[in-house]
């Protein structure tokens, strides 16, 4: 078997992989480091890792426990370490949201993350600080089953990750779009398209063969349109989430999304097959008289080459794009829609001007502003005053219980589809309306065995609805996955089962990265004992930006 990244097939083993029974730690030593790379023909500053970039594989199975001992040698940025699609239970602190789960890991200090592989899936890690995941800081994180329902379904595992890219730093990008001149609210445009950061897109097959890809999509701000054109792909897996297997043409993958299709090869031993890439750059792919007019201008061909040697420049076509829809999938456990919802949590997403008059991103009127204290070591010092929302400054908190269905609204007042992430769990997804459909008003029907994932589109002028149930208590971000209007302040923040938090212990290392800030780690939002003691709150966004 083997894992195809960047155009390299690194050899695993003949067939499908021998998993170990027993549990494992895997630990693993990293310095993040500047490294120099053309991935695109453009020389240009990346994040990597040991001096090398791309980033690494990190590879587990159910079971394992992943530590990693990370080191920040950038010199001249913070940083920190998310693992996207892990739920972290019984690990908040894990989960490296900066500003919410952790401090910033400055330069020349270390820290050391470690979380259990409870549920297999195709994942990845990056950045949660400062846009610095568009700077190259990001990898695949695979989790294998060696019970997994589909392991004799296929030969091979092959990685296929998609992304976006700029030529300018990210500190510099933001630096400029937000700016009170960007009336409009446009995010930046990429410059191209990367496919397994910078591979030519051949990817060696063998006739008759099935091979099952794991698709990442690492942009910073599109979605991507994924087509084997010759080849039908079967979906067995979202975000983690195995589904009954559903036959598809095309994808339409999220920024941040995950899927596992099973693609069958032909007998024909000189047979090369073209597959296309094509970015999302349009606010609404599908609006009708759309001004600018629809386009796909950041287009990839690669090949799934029998013959390597051979013809290589064989073209994919696609008249339209007819993706797949996710919410026809149905989870392969038959979970069934989870009730009956004990709160109701509606975040209406609109543009905004700061005080200043930068452009920002709202929900409900209020953008994200980072607080002094991290959100999750106020909840953990304020004991039974913990539920009191105002004691977090802004950075628009909503609590329920333990044990309660949750359901979360999304009204986006935009004339693009955006999409949207929740940390710590894989939700339901109840309803997704129509573009122009407007605002919630009641779900019509409710899903007997909704789809499960951790990242969902919301269709221009419309609303989605989705569901969880509150059993793993922490603090966890539910923001846009467009990481420009994350720094343009598009995050809430979800405070689950707070009651059973009052005697949760941080280690010690991330509470010494902390101190060595001269960041409280006790308190509310400003670090006061007394909950209700507003002074100190940031309530202005900054109007300078740097890493």
């Amino acid at each position: 078997m083997f894992r195809v990244l960047c155009g390299v097939p690194l050899f695993l083993s003949f067939l499908a992989p021998v998993l170990s029974a027993s549990s494992q730690t895997i630990t693993l030593d990293w310095e993040v480091t500047w490294v120099w790379a053309e991935p695109d023909g453009f020389g240009r500053p990346v994040i990597g890792i040991n001096n090398t970039w791309p980033c690494p594989v990190i590879e587990a199975s159910i079971g394992d426990t992943v530590v990693i001992n990370l080191k920040n040698k950038l010199g001249n940025e913070t940083t920190g370490l998310h693992f996207h699609g892990i739920n972290q239970i019984n690990s908040n602190y894990m989960d490296g949201a900066v500003g919410t789960s952790q401090c910033p890991l400055p330069p020349n200090h270390s820290v050391t993350y470690s979380f259990t592989a409870n549920e297999a899936g195709t994942y990845w890690y990056h950045s949660h600080n400062m846009a610095q995941y568009p700077d190259g800081f990001r990898g695949p994180l695979i989790i294998h089953n060696p019970k997994d329902p589909y392991l004799d379904h296929y030969d091979a595992d092959v990685l296929l990750t998609l992304s976006d890219w700029y030529h300018a730093q990210s500190p510099k990008i933001v630096q400029e779009f937000l700016q009170p001149n960007n009336t409009n609210f446009q995010p930046p445009r990429p410059d191209g398209v990367l496919v397994n950061e910078g591979s030519d897109g051949v990817i060696p097959i063998e006739p008759n063969k099935t091979y099952r890809f794991r698709i990442i999509n690492f942009s910073a701000l599109t979605a991507a349109f994924v087509a084997f054109n010759a080849l039908q792909m079967e979906v067995i897996m979202v975000d983690g989430t195995y589904v009954h297997k559903s036959t598809a043409n095309q994808l339409r993958v999220l920024t941040a999304q995950r899927y596992d299709v099973l693609v069958k090869t032909g007998p024909g031993s000189k047979q090369n097959y073209p597959y296309l890439i094509a970015l999302d750059t349009n606010p609404d792919y599908l609006a009708k008289d759309a001004n600018p007019p629809i386009g796909f201008h950041h287009n990839f061909t690669g090949q799934l080459a029998n013959d390597v040697n051979g013809n290589l420049a064989g073209k994919s076509a696609v008249d339209h794009f007819y993706p797949q829809d996710d919410m026809l999938l149905s989870p392969f456990d038959n979970q069934s829609a989870f009730e009956p919802v004990t709160k109701q949590w509606v975040l209406n997403f609109d543009y905004c001007d700061d005080v200043n008059g930068y452009p920002r991103a709202c929900f409900n009127g209020k953008t994200f502003i980072g607080q002094q204290v991290p959100t999750l070591y106020s909840v953990l010092s304020l004991g039974k005053n913990n539920t009191e929302v105002s004691a977090y400054g802004q950075v628009n908190a909503f609590t329920i219980p333990y044990g309660g269905v949750l359901e979360i609204i999304i009204n986006n007042h935009d004339t693009a589809i955006h999409p949207f992430h929740l940390h710590g769990h894989q939700f339901q997804i109840i309803e997704r309306a129509a573009s122009h459909a407007g605002n919630y008003s009641r779900s019509k029907t409710v899903p007997d065995r909704p789809i499960r994932r951790d990242t969902v589109h919301v269709n221009s002028k419309s609303y989605t609805v989705l569901r969880i149930r509150a059993t793993n208590p922490g603090v966890f971000l539910f923001h846009c996955h467009i990481e420009w209007h994350v720094e343009m302040g598009l995050t809430a923040t979800l405070i689950e089962a707070p009651e059973r938090l009052s005697n949760y212990t941080v280690p010690k290392g991330f509470i010494d990265i902390c101190k060595a800030q001269g960041v409280a780690t006790e308190g509310n939002a400003a670090g006061h004992e007394d909950w209700a003691n507003t002074k100190g709150f940031i309530t202005v966004n900054p109007t300078s930006y740097a890493g």
